[in-house]
């Protein structure tokens, strides 16, 4: 068992607040399996735009009783206590069999072979409730899960597609007013053991003074370094911290707010950034290795992301290097309401999210 706090446990028994790690029972993996048998064989396919319309009550009648609670206080808890992230131990067998080698890249992966583990995951965002939703910002959209998985050609890069350095904390899409309120990571196959990073800015035991700065729009929140190019608006400015000023929300990465070299932060911009850093960087959490058929939810606004760099396809047992199936994990995305971001989605699909930086729409629509 990973040293995270288990749903029963009581929290006064940990110093930090942690992510939440909930194993999954057999009757309970048994109750998801057959749910989601039952939703292929009716939908076809979790994209079936009947079937997310109807998430929300289809999540409530096939999910364990004990899973539908966590996840309904989970949506709505922003507490201190609240660390953001609730991981799911065991929620689905993998058939690695059917997976097959791992593709060279997420542009080659086979899709219908992720066929059941979508519905799963679609169910488990419907018990928040949110909604499954893809972003054009993301792989021009790509359908509502998204397949990481190393690219040797990107190995160097700040991307999921990366592997040979440490992926920087972030919030996902954080250079976007509407991002995705809820996360979902489903991991396929993870034989590296790399071990997936989150930072919640509820490990902060205060909200200093120093840190009021960041609650105002004076920092450039530029876009991934991947979706850069000469005609962004990079002096577009925003804030960090939002929301509740002592139980505040973020949108934070340290990669492009703080370390890329091309994004020039005021001075005092860039030393409310550092100061916030200094701290930050201490408390990020490293101690959770998922295995295959660990799904991780996490609060896109209080709890950030990353991993651990790896070689891929060599997995380190006892100092010998083994040659093993490179990773693979399911990204799936969710907003709470569709009406809020409906000046930022598709005239006729509010599941197609078409914003490209801060407010502002892709030209093309």
């Amino acid at each position: 068992m990973n040293s995270l706090k288990i749903l029963e446990e009581s929290s006064l028994t940990m110093e930090r607040v942690l992510p939440v790690a909930i194993e999954i029972t057999d009757s309970e993996r048994k109750m998801i399996k057959d749910a989601v048998d039952h939703l292929e064989r009716k939908y076809e396919t979790f994209e079936n735009r009947e079937f997310v319309m109807q998430v929300h009550q289809l999540a409530s009648y096939f999910l364990p009783e004990r899973l539908l609670k966590v996840l309904a206080s989970f949506a709505s808890d922003f507490s201190k206590d609240q660390y953001g992230a609730l991981i799911f131990q065991g929620l689905f067998d993998i058939d690695q069999e059917k997976i097959g080698t791992t593709p060279a890249n997420w542009q080659s992966a086979d899709y219908s072979k992720f066929n059941q583990y979508g519905f799963a995951c679609a169910l488990l965002h419907g018990a928040l409730p949110s909604k499954p939703v893809q972003y054009y910002s993301q792989r021009k959209g790509g359908g509502l899960i998204h397949a990481i998985i190393p690219d040797e050609k990107m190995r160097e890069t700040q991307t999921g597609s990366g592997s040979a350095t440490d992926l920087y904390v972030h919030t996902e899409d954080a250079f976007l007013k509407h991002q995705a309120d809820f996360l979902s990571f489903m991991y396929i196959r993870n034989e590296e053991q790399v071990p997936s990073t989150l930072y919640s800015i509820r490990s902060h035991e205060t909200i200093h003074e120093e840190y009021r700065p960041l609650f105002d729009p004076i920092f450039k929140i530029p876009k991934d370094a991947n979706l850069q190019n000469e005609a962004d608006e990079i002096d577009t400015l925003d804030a960090i911290l939002y929301g509740n000023k002592e139980l505040p929300f973020m949108r934070f990465d340290a990669a492009e707010q703080l370390f890329n070299p091309d994004i020039k932060q005021t001075d005092i911009a860039h030393h409310a950034l550092s100061k916030f850093w200094q701290e930050a960087k201490d408390l990020i959490y490293s101690d959770f290795t998922p295995q295959s058929g660990d799904v991780i939810i996490v609060n896109n606004h209080l709890c950030a992301h990353g991993r651990s760099a790896f070689r891929a396809g060599v997995r380190n047992i006892n100092g010998v290097e083994h040659s093993c199936e490179r990773r693979i994990m399911l990204r799936m995305m969710s907003k709470v309401s569709l009406i809020d971001m409906r000046g930022h989605t598709l005239k006729e699909d509010p599941f197609f999210v078409i914003e490209e930086h801060l407010g502002k729409n892709f030209k093309d629509f």
